[in-house]
């Protein structure tokens, strides 16, 4: 017999002892049952599939216990903050307005204001993060965020992570379920704040979208006041479609609570509210002064920009930036003044 005939049978025969070895070591484990092992399901019988635990189903209430507080807080307060600083220098603007609404108290023995509805524009990722570095101290360790369940909370990591540094909670952003509307408003019958934002999600072109009735709607149910917020400068930073951010910098203007009428129904309250954010919008823009004057005019601009095709309307957009604090990035042109010669 040859010598690689030789070498292959025993190379055949080692193969088989190690085969025979790990039979054996692994036979304990094969031979276990329930609950080491999966049951066994009969003939016949067709098992339910799992519930979903992403998405609008993502459970959240780990993320508001002390420890995950704890944690938010160095979150916030650290990262978070640095990042605002750095790449979005926030100018915040009208906190002033919410003054009368923070020395009010929730209830004879408890300090704190009560809970607020924040309906800020959104055109950047960046948003939320600056809204959470803008509210004011007395809400903002009681902030919830109602993200958008199709994109923060498609995957456990992304899902995590979004319920701990922003304490985010799913919301379906085309129609929002019973289960999140039940939540929101526990979470404002314990004391927490929300930010929704009216629009439904950022800005596809960096005009202003149709508001929605989501902080309409909640704010009718809870009773909370709904604080418009016009945030400026984020879209030029980092919008929708852009690889990177580009630092420069935001505004941040709040404006006064309004107050659901009595019977006012969910549309007209949300056309109140976008008016409120359109006004701030021309503020940003212009002066205090003049926005006044026009919104009493009827001539507040809208935020959706003109309706006119792509080209236009990104090229009215160009200066649309530049009046307002995006244009700062910008060195502006000097103008001797008109002496009248």
């Amino acid at each position: 017999m040859s010598r690689s005939r030789v070498t292959l049978r025993r190379a055949q025969r080692v193969a088989a002892a190690a085969e025979r070895g790990v039979r054996l070591a692994t036979a304990p484990v094969r031979a276990a049952q329930f609950p080491y092992r999966a049951p066994t399901v009969p003939r016949g019988v067709v098992v339910p599939a799992d519930p979903p635990r992403l998405g609008a189903d993502y459970e959240t209430e780990w993320a508001r216990t002390q420890v995950a507080r704890l944690a938010r807080g160095v979150i916030v307060e650290g990262p978070l903050r640095l990042a605002a600083r750095v790449i979005a220098r926030p100018d915040i603007l009208g906190t002033d307005r919410l003054a009368d609404l923070e020395r009010m108290r929730r209830s004879p023995g408890d300090d704190r204001p009560p809970p607020v509805i924040f309906a800020p524009t959104h055109h950047s990722h960046l948003d939320t993060g600056l809204m959470i570095r803008a509210v004011p101290p007395a809400w903002r360790h009681d902030l919830v965020v109602a993200a958008a369940a199709d994109y923060f909370f498609d995957a456990h990591w992304k899902a995590a992570l979004s319920a701990l540094a922003l304490n985010a909670i799913p919301i379906d952003r085309e129609a929002t379920g019973r289960k999140s509307a039940d939540l929101l408003r526990d979470l404002i019958a314990d004391g927490h704040s929300v930010v929704i934002y009216p629009e439904g999600g950022r800005s596809p072109d960096g005009w202003g979208q149709p508001f929605k009735g989501g902080a309409a709607y909640l704010s009718i149910r809870t009773g909370a006041p709904v604080v418009p917020v016009f945030i400026d400068g984020t879209g030029a930073i980092y919008g929708k479609g852009m690889k990177r951010p580009k630092p420069g910098r935001t505004r941040v203007a709040f404006g006064a609570p309004l107050w659901p009428e009595d019977d006012e129904s969910t549309r007209r309250f949300t056309s109140r509210i976008e008016t409120a954010v359109r006004l701030l919008g021309d503020e940003a823009g212009t002066d205090f002064w003049t926005a006044r004057r026009r919104a009493a005019q009827g001539m507040t601009p809208s935020l959706g920009g003109p309706a006119h095709t792509d080209w236009r309307r990104q090229w009215a957009l160009s200066s649309h930036r530049a009046a307002g604090i995006a244009g700062w990035r910008r060195r502006p042109d000097r103008r001797w003044p008109d002496l009248g010669r």
